[in-house]
């Protein structure tokens, strides 16, 4: 006998695919720690090009905090402000994995990358048409 799931209401749609993005940030850094030229570098005090200071730790902290809270904001916040920060900080992260990418990357940061970006894009038309369906809804 078929079973049918229950709908979820947009806040919880949403936080869900924050949360997916959000696992897939992470996990796309822990997989990274596994090449060793990257281990290499990070151990010489580099990410890359750029040198890991205290003030680039504390800016990679505040960047990565957007997807956190966006988790539990968009759970309790108001419709309004879930949606719009929603399509604030999705956007806002967008471009900067998509500036990521440009450059050098290995072929897992690039699949991560991909699903990272569809989720980011998946989050902006979610919030974009849940302003859409309330005023539907509102006649």
């Amino acid at each position: 006998m078929p079973t049918t799931r229950p709908a979820l209401d947009r806040h919880s749609l949403l936080s869900l695919v924050w949360l997916f993005v959000l696992l897939n940030f992470i996990y796309c850094d822990v997989i990274g720690l596994h090449d060793p030229s990257l281990v290499r570098s990070l151990i010489e005090g580099h990410a890359g090009d750029i040198e890991i200071t205290p003030p680039f730790l504390l800016a990679s902290s505040v960047l990565m905090e957007i997807p956190i809270a966006m988790v539990l904001v968009t759970r309790v916040a108001s419709r309004r402000v879930a949606r719009i920060a929603s399509i604030v900080a999705a956007a806002f992260m967008l471009v900067v994995q998509g500036s990521s990418l440009l450059v050098g990357v290995t072929p897992s940061y690039a699949f991560y990358s991909t699903i990272e970006i569809a989720g980011l894009v998946a989050i902006i038309v979610l919030a974009i048409r849940w302003r859409r369906t309330a005023a539907i809804a509102q006649g």
